[in-house]
């Protein structure tokens, strides 16, 4: 042995009883497809037609939100840039056309935020727990 196979050695002894533990086994996919397929409270339909759809809407929601941050953090500093460039005289801002854009991009993001829920309502049987997750993710982003 030499001196790097004895420094290893050293290192992994306190993680060699962790490795070795007995509870520390795999889920197999035999504990999923035991399940009866008419039995609503079975992991298999938990997880799959309510848990896999929830985290997903979960995650779009949260998605979502943070986007709609950063577009309104940019859209917000677009127009402040709009408006120190009218006070400086280097252009001129018509509030009807600033109105305009304003109910444009909002008519966009309602019009995305649908797309969203309708298609998250697809993913399972029911459709209401994709959907419950994007709201969830989305008051949480």
């Amino acid at each position: 042995m030499n001196n790097i196979d004895t420094a290893l050695a050293i290192w992994m002894l306190p993680l060699q009883p962790v490795l070795a533990h007995p509870s520390a086994t795999l889920m197999t996919s035999s504990t999923l497809s035991s399940a009866d397929t008419g039995d609503i409270f079975s992991s298999a339909f938990l997880l799959g037609d309510i848990g896999a759809p929830f985290v997903i809407g979960l995650s779009v929601g949260y998605f979502a939100k943070k986007m709609l941050r950063i577009a309104l953090f940019i859209g917000g500093a677009a127009v402040v840039i709009l408006f120190l460039g009218e006070y400086l005289g280097i252009t001129t801002i018509s509030n009807t056309h600033l109105e305009n854009v304003a109910s444009t991009a909002t008519q966009a993001a309602k019009s995305s935020g649908d797309f969203l829920i309708h298609r998250l309502s697809g993913i399972s049987s029911k459709g209401v727990s994709g959907a419950a997750g994007f709201f969830v993710g989305f008051k949480i982003g």
